[in-house]
């Protein structure tokens, strides 16, 4: 519209018809802002986006089909067909990337300044119709022979694709023959997906405020489901039986460090303390027999060390434990017993 600019517009008293037209009387071009480079062989165009693109400053996807005000600038030739080269900024910063013509190849070639997003597939796997290449084009304009196959070729596929094809016809037209009807369902079903997807987010932030992650959940699936209901929660060992191991495992425990070999644990001390109860020490219990001894006999063991019973001989509480008598004197022998036990004195 920039070439109307100067329509029915004011013109000045000394305005002189001979000089030309207005812009050129006014010294302004009929592009305004979008000639402004025009000295330096760059115009400012409307260019739209040929395909999706990644910002190498931001590294934010943009999208085909959004636009830009770039910079056009012819670059060269290929045989009669001018290459153009186009700058633009990106709007999420301040990045600049250039995108160039391909002739040769129908395509656009980025410079600099982005990559693009690559999403190729066989179109003939989804039944979508292929371009014919140069090549199948040239030996279609030359070869005869390679012309009629190809047609053949053709209408056998047309024969094996035309029931899907009315088949697509046909619920096209059951679908969209009431548009608005159709659009309406097709915006109910929208709005009911975004407010699950709505409701999901909100579960999952409470999980994760819950739980002070900061990861993204996926979405949850029908085997998710089901090894959660086989997981249980329960403890493997009842109150009861953890008490039980508990109170055990502090009887077994020893108390104190002992290095004489004997039992200090509680459980050590309670069976000691019922076993020192119970059995009363004294001669028939310990198996002792005293015997008179000679004159000779004595003055000859006087400077026999004492044998030591230890309190496992003791605690056996029969005749056929080991005995040992001492003859300290002619009435009054003594015994000396090494443990918990204090030497006794009989006498006869």
């Amino acid at each position: 519209m920039g070439e109307r600019k100067g329509q029915n517009l004011y013109y000045p008293p000394d305005y002189d018809p001979k000089v030309g037209g207005l812009n050129k009387f006014m010294g302004t071009h009929a592009l305004r802002e979008r000639a402004r480079k025009l000295h330096m062989g760059i115009l400012i165009i409307r260019f739209e986006m040929p395909y999706n693109i990644w910002c190498e400053g931001c590294n934010n996807h943009i999208g085909m089909g959004v636009r830009y005000n770039a910079e056009k600038t012819k670059i060269g030739m290929y045989y009669s067909t001018p290459v153009y080269q186009f700058r633009m900024k990106c709007h999420l910063c301040d990045n600049h990337f250039e995108i160039k013509t391909d002739p040769g190849n129908l395509d656009y070639v980025i410079v600099s300044g982005a990559r693009r997003q690559e999403n190729r597939w066989d179109p003939t796997e989804n039944g979508q119709i292929v371009p014919e290449t140069k090549e199948t084009q040239k030996r279609l304009f030359d070869d005869a022979m390679f012309r009629l196959e190809h047609k053949t070729g053709d209408m056998d596929s047309s024969k094996l694709e035309k029931p899907r094809l009315g088949r697509l016809v046909g619920r096209n037209e059951s679908v969209w023959k009431d548009d608005y009807e159709a659009n309406c369902s097709l915006r109910r079903n929208f709005r009911k997906r975004r407010k699950e997807l709505e409701a999901s987010a909100v579960n999952d932030n409470l999980l994760l405020a819950r739980s002070s992650l900061d990861i993204k959940l996926l979405p949850e699936s029908e085997d998710d489901r089901n090894m959660a209901a086989l997981l249980s929660l329960r403890p493997s060992r009842s109150i009861e039986e953890s008490q039980s191991e508990t109170r055990t495992k502090i009887l077994n425990t020893p108390a104190l460090p002992s290095s004489s070999g004997l039992l200090t644990s509680f459980g050590g001390l309670k069976k000691e303390e019922s076993l020192s109860k119970s059995i009363s020490l004294s001669r028939n219990v310990l198996g002792i027999t005293i015997k008179k001894a000679k004159k000779e006999d004595t003055d000859r063991d006087k400077d026999v060390p004492l044998k030591s019973v230890t309190p496992k001989e003791i605690s056996c509480g029969t005749n056929d434990c080991n005995k040992e008598t001492s003859v300290l004197g002619n009435d009054k022998p003594k015994i000396s017993l090494v443990g918990d036990y204090s030497s006794s004195e009989n006498s006869e």
